[in-house]
């Protein structure tokens, strides 16, 4: 048996697929680890590539649970930026910047997500950077570099991961430190004036201290205008970085690695286009749907996130390893927000986003004989605090509603899972994860006139008391299990069966209207628990049942996975706000609820076959890989008040942010250039119709669309040095990923109501606020990397 931590690994986890594969030495060059990671895709199979789904390092095709994973070298070759490129790969999953910002991340999995950024919301698919679990979305749409590889886990992942992973899981794996000294420089130029560059430099200090870091320099024009501020639109503009010291390791017991990392992102904000006229203005639909008129730019965006993480691995005996990861992360977001994309303040929306959490994780590996696996304990300490106007300046004086919202939460929980061998084909797991979740919420909400709040700059004067002052608590407890059983009639072919469970954390909607509480004991004020009670909403729960097969047939020239899946999907939190009317003033309210049950029914696929060797020339090969994603997700209640009655409109609603169908396709082609070696690949992935909310919007919501994606690169001998030609979404194609909308519309259908004009009837605001935000366009950029 061959043993080893996964902090341990000093070599890729490919170089481990070949170790058990083959025997050689994990202790590899870098170049060398690049070129086992073909070998082991294409000779031994895609299912020979390790992964650490359950929380210990086992082959991608042993895993009974439905995942993707993307090394760093299949990552480099595709040209892929940022963690949003893996949902054109991955089956049933979507990963977005949210609407407004660059860096916040909305990530739905099995229809399962949230995508409302404010403090109060919990995520719906657990982000992880190293094994430490990233709270909020903000600062959580990752740029790949220094990436071992991804892993994007499929399906409820309460027990091993917790609470919020009741989607699934995406995990971020950054590069151990290679045990001799190493340099490597990345440059990118292409369209737009991307202007990349990526130095990554790290050397032994003794036998048993390594030192290392990174750092990038991410920028590009826009790809639209500010008409109105004249700023770049859709424009980057980062600076980040990492630094890990590590201890021990080569053969030594114990690894200690230190890591830190921080990204500053200065880019614009980002503006919609909008996709009426200007109900008031008379403003035109702009015709480049890059460019925006929004004029609010205050506060200036400006992103700063950044943490601290010691992960230890001890190895007690030939059988246990103590693991403990311990983190502190800090992020603070500024991004004005313009909804109606006018000059004019009609809906603006100037946002402070501040998050911190400290978190620590115990985990006692057990790996002897017949049976694997561990039991942990784990805390998070987190606050969440938001700040926001909604200026609504069209109307007589000007009205802004500030909100200040600060939720605090404080976790912990115990957890086991084992799996147990019960002969060479059969083996049966078993786990379970008890979690106590309690949330603490400030929220304060005060109108304003003649301005905004001086909160923001605002020469506004307070109006009325508060409509919220409310201080709450609440306590949820949950125990999540999961059972698997797998037979494997040999190494190479898994056969499973699973049950998993995941819950979302409830909380408090900050956005919502203390003053709107019912007085339900008639005694005409409104106390504390009676505001609660309106403002809260309970966990969410999904009981998820999976069958699937992983093999590795042909001697490696074919490694497929197959997974069918049902979900029962109950207490569904649906957030949002609407246009309402507060002390007689127009406002917005919170319209949070636990809205009913769902449920989701589908069938994945994945796969990687060899279709030829030697075909043009001695040593070439020719190779196809795809992914298949199909999702039934349909409302079984929805229940929402209309006319003051609660109403099920289930028949009228969708599940946002989850197409029916997802696929994509690669051929790639390698052969050999003198030395060197060339690959050629080009990609097709499709989604079906998206709605960006649960109410069908037909001026927001993306039909169907493909993309085509095309790369060349050479690889000098040894992998000195390299060179590649990317070309994204080649053919150009206009798509969008999210938007705003307040126009009014049929309570129970959705349907939007027109007026005179043939247009829809602003709800909020004069302007009609119905902007969308797209993808990028066509990029061709060209890489060179350099190492040694």
């Amino acid at each position: 048996m061959i043993k080893r931590s996964l902090f341990a690994t000093r070599a890729s986890a490919v170089a481990l697929a070949t170790l058990l594969a083959t025997g050689t030495s994990p202790f590899i060059t870098a170049a060398q680890a690049q070129d086992q990671a073909a070998a082991a895709t294409t000779d031994e199979g895609e299912g020979a590539i390790v992964v650490t789904a359950r929380r210990r390092e086992e082959r991608l095709v042993d895993v009974p649970i439905a995942l993707s994973s993307f090394s760093g070298e299949q990552l480099a070759r595709s040209g892929a930026l940022d963690i949003t490129d893996l949902a054109q790969a991955a089956p049933n999953v979507t990963l977005e910047p949210s609407r407004g910002t660059n860096s916040t991340l909305s990530a739905f999995i099995r229809g399962i997500g949230q995508q409302d950024p404010v403090s109060g919301f919990e995520q719906g698919v657990g982000i992880y950077l190293d094994d430490v679990y990233l709270n909020r979305p903000q600062a959580a749409v990752l740029d790949i570099y220094d990436v071992e590889r991804i892993e994007v886990l499929r399906g409820p992942q309460g027990t091993l991961y917790g609470r919020n992973t009741i989607g699934g899981a995406l995990k971020y794996v950054t590069k151990s430190l290679p045990d001799t000294p190493s340099l490597r420089v990345r440059a990118t130029y292409g369209t737009y004036n991307q202007a990349e560059g990526v130095i990554t430099a790290s050397t032994p200090i003794s036998d048993l201290i390594r030192v290392g870091g990174s750092l990038a320099r991410l920028r590009r024009d826009g790809f639209g205008k500010n008409l109105t501020t004249g700023l770049d639109n859709y424009d980057k503009n980062i600076w980040a970085g990492r630094a890990t010291v590590e201890l021990g390791g080569n053969g030594q017991p114990v690894l200690v690695r230190f890591s830190g990392d921080y990204t500053r992102d200065k880019s614009n904000p980002r503006g919609g286009t909008r996709l009426i006229p200007g109900l008031l203005s008379g403003a035109p639909v702009l015709p480049n749907v890059f460019d925006t008129r929004g004029g609010l730019n205050d506060p200036r965006q400006d992103i700063e996130a950044g943490g601290f993480a010691i992960n230890a691995t001890a190895e007690l005996s030939d059988a246990i390893t103590l693991r403990s990861i311990s983190a502190w992360r800090k992020d603070v977001s500024r991004t004005p927000i313009d909804f109606d994309a006018l000059p004019a303040s009609d809906v603006d929306v100037p946002g402070i986003y501040r998050n911190e959490q400290v978190s620590q994780e115990f985990q006692l590996l057990y790996d002897e004989g017949p049976l694997k696996g561990l039991v942990g304990a784990y805390y998070l300490g987190a606050k969440a605090d938001t700040a926001f106007d909604v200026r609504l300046f069209t109307t007589v004086a000007g009205l802004a509603a500030f909100t200040q919202a600060n939720v605090d939460t404080e976790t912990w929980a115990v957890f086991a899972n084992f799996s147990y061998d019960l002969t060479e084909q059969l083996s049966l797991e078993l786990g379970g994860r008890y979690t106590s979740d309690e949330r603490r919420a400030s929220i304060l909400r005060q109108n304003y006139l003649g301005g905004g709040s001086p909160v923001f700059g605002g020469a506004g004067v307070a109006f009325g008391a508060p409509s919220t002052n409310f201080t709450g608590r609440q306590l949820f407890r949950k125990f999540t299990p999961r059972a698997s059983v797998s037979f494997k009639p040999s190494p190479d072919h898994n056969l499973y069966a699973s049950y998993s469970q995941g819950f979302k954390g409830g909380g408090f909607d900050p956005r919502g209207v203390g003053v709107n509480a019912p007085d339900t004991n008639g005694d005409g004020v409104r106390s504390q628990d009676e505001i609660a009670r309106f403002l809260s909403f309970r966990p969410e729960k999904v009981d998820s049942y999976e069958l699937g097969y992983k093999g590795n047939l042909f001697d490696g020239g074919l490694y497929i996975s197959l997974t069918g899946f049902y979900a029962d999907y109950t207490d569904v939190q649906i957030p949002g706000s609407v246009a309402c009317t507060v002390g007689n003033l127009p406002s917005f309210c919170g319209v949070v609820s636990n809205a009913g049950k769902a449920r989701f029914k589908g069938f994945e696929a994945e796969g990687t076959a060899r279709l030829g060797r030697d075909l043009l020339s001695s040593g070439d090969r020719l190779n196809l890989s795809g992914s298949f994603g199909y999702i039934d997700a349909e409302y079984r209640q929805y229940i929402t008040l209309i006319a003051g009655q609660p109403t099920d409109v289930a028949a009228f609603r969708k599940v946002q942010n989850t197409p029916r169908l997802t696929w994509s396709g690669t051929l790639a082609y390698e052969t050999p250039v003198g030395d060197g070696k060339v690959n050629i690949g080009t990609t097709v992935s499709y989604r079906s119709k998206t709605y960006q909310f649960e109410i069908p919007n037909p001026y927001i919501d993306q039909p169907g669309f493909a993309l085509w994606d095309a790369s060349a690169v050479y690889t000098a001998p040894g992998g000195r040095w390299s060179l590649g030609l990317y070309g994204r979404n080649l053919l150009d194609k206009k798509y969008k990923t999210s938007g705003y909308t307040f126009i009014a519309a049929n309570a129970t259908t959705g349907v939007p109501t027109l007026g005179a004009n043939g247009l829809p009837i602003a709800s909020l605001g004069r302007e009609g606020t119905l902007t969308a935000f797209y993808g990028n366009p066509r990029q061709v950029f060209a890489t060179a990397t350099l190492q040694f």
